[in-house]
């Protein structure tokens, strides 16, 4: 499989990326992956490479570029719960500094970087995200109804919120299939509720599902949150939306 590093060019700097691709020098689909809030790091890339396998060129940006390539923070091997405290003090002012204003600013961006990659070929792109960057999906998918045909985002940081920019408060704007994966502590019932009223009323095609026996951070393959076979139903979710959005398989 087929992977390079990159910059991309952005209105603060340039932001180091990772991208997998399927090998033979053909043109594919275009995907934009946002990570969780430990960043990119090997679980990421060989997520990548797995759905590049099934014939999309993924491209995963560093989200903390303003701080200085990736890894900002070091990371250790496995992140378990006696790590999370001290990586989350430093982690936190970081994704505090992430604004909304920066967030799309970025994905303006990542996303005419990604549509002008020669290995990608044209027409509509999915952006999808974990944890943080599930947020980030759903406000890049919101910002860019013309190009983004399918947003996935699993183990979501708060999509409601009493922010007048919440996520769930953008949805009308949607053009995109969505997909939410949810971790049974993710969300209330009655916050689930509030969102699947919003997409309702968007009109958008979407399921919004909590993955039983999960916790947040469930696909993640380095943490103590991970979830063998709710990392599975991720995928079984995830690349048939990728398909019917991308493909029209």
């Amino acid at each position: 499989m087929p992977t390079k590093t990159l910059q991309i060019p952005t209105t603060d700097g340039r932001a180091d990326a990772f991208a997998a691709f399927p090998d033979g020098g053909e043109r594919h689909p275009g995907v934009l992956l946002y990570t969780d809030a430990f960043g990119v790091r090997p679980v990421l890339r060989e997520m990548a490479r797995e759905l590049a396998g099934h014939g999309y060129y993924v491209l995963v940006p560093h989200l903390y570029y303003r701080n200085g390539p990736a890894p900002v923070v070091e990371l250790p091997e496995h992140i378990g719960g006696e790590s999370r405290p001290a990586l989350f003090a430093r982690l936190m002012p970081l994704i505090e500094a992430h604004t909304t204003e920066r967030a799309l600013s970025d994905a303006d961006a990542y996303l005419r970087f990604l549509t002008t990659q020669p290995e990608v070929s044209s027409g509509p792109v999915a952006v999808i995200g974990y944890c943080m960057g599930a947020v980030l999906a759903m406000r890049t998918a919101a910002a860019h109804p013309d190009q983004v045909a399918a947003v996935a985002g699993f183990h979501p940081s708060p999509l409601v919120t009493d922010a007048p920019d919440s996520p769930h408060r953008l949805v009308s704007a949607l053009t995109a299939q969505v997909h939410l994966g949810l971790a049974e502590n993710d969300m209330s019932p009655e916050t689930i509720g509030e969102l699947d009223q919003a997409l309702d009323a968007a009109g958008v095609g979407y399921t919004c599902e909590v993955y039983p026996g999960t916790v947040h951070g469930f696909t993640m393959s380095d943490t103590d949150a991970f979830n063998p076979s709710a990392l599975q139903r991720h995928w079984e979710r995830l690349l048939p939306l990728l398909d019917r959005s991308l493909t029209g398989s």
